[in-house]
């Protein structure tokens, strides 16, 4: 659900040329799709040009980058551009998280299999699917219901038996099954909401941007131990921002 500039990576021209011929001319081999044949190849060339890159060192994180098939999340006129890493729009005025992002961030919580993870901000679904490769399970809130609604069937369809999704205001977390090893946040709100801090476990962490709109924001790292929170602030970045039920911003 996040629109983002990862600040440590800047957008090289030459590059999507290269993966965009790449996809349109890859051979295709017999028995089986082109189509997912030509994804395939441009997936693994997104880890190792774009996510291993940046440092990501994960074997399972790395992984799951590799098997979740990000062009199934992303509009399809332009699935062709599925595997730049980049940003694309997913309609209600969000976008899809920057690949090496959603890697970067999904690292730095070092999730074990055991770990139950909340998501806020589904968004087409993507890095709840990450998350569900790694985790024993993944509860996950969108406050615009096209978006959780659409979400929720492709996760369906995909098998994803792990992953919960929810309709609501992620502000608010999700109290019912809390507390949570890991909670991530893919919207902007201009401080970290209450509700989410209580609702971290002792030994959780949370990933999360903070700051205004249209504004460098920090992507913000908290640990909990011994009942206190410890704050680190990881990179600068830019996402959409928190809403309420209303389309006001948090």
């Amino acid at each position: 659900m996040t629109s983002i500039v990862f600040s440590k990576e800047s957008f090289v021209f030459i590059n999507l040329i290269m993966m965009a011929v790449s996809i349109l001319f890859s051979p295709g081999c017999k028995g089986q799709d082109k189509n997912s044949l030509d994804f395939a190849k441009a997936r693994k060339e997104l880890v190792e040009n774009h996510v291993l890159p940046q440092g990501i060192t994960d074997q399972k994180v790395i992984a799951a980058m590799l098997k979740v098939e990000r062009h199934l999340f992303v509009p399809e006129k332009i699935r062709y551009m599925a595997y730049y890493d980049q940003p694309l729009p997913i309609g209600e005025g969000q976008t899809i998280s920057q690949p090496s992002l959603v890697a970067f961030m999904t690292e730095v919580l070092q999730l074990k299999p055991t770990d139950k993870v909340l998501e806020i901000g589904t968004g087409s679904g993507y890095q709840a699917a990450i998350l569900g490769e790694l985790s024993d399970s993944v509860f996950t809130i969108e406050i615009i219901p096209s978006l959780g609604e659409s979400a929720a069937k492709l996760l369906h369809d995909l098998e994803y038996e792990n992953i919960f999704v929810k309709i609501g205001n992620g502000y608010q977390g999700w109290p019912e099954h809390a507390p949570f090893d890991a909670i991530i946040v893919t919207c902007a709100p201009s401080e970290i909401p209450e509700p989410l801090r209580q609702q971290l476990a002792e030994g959780g962490r949370m990933i999360i941007p903070v700051g205004l709109e249209n504004t460098v924001q920090d992507l913000v790292l908290l640990r909990k131990k011994n009942g206190k929170l410890f704050q680190e602030n990881v990179l600068p970045v830019r996402f959409v921002p928190m809403l309420k039920e209303d389309r006001g911003k948090y």
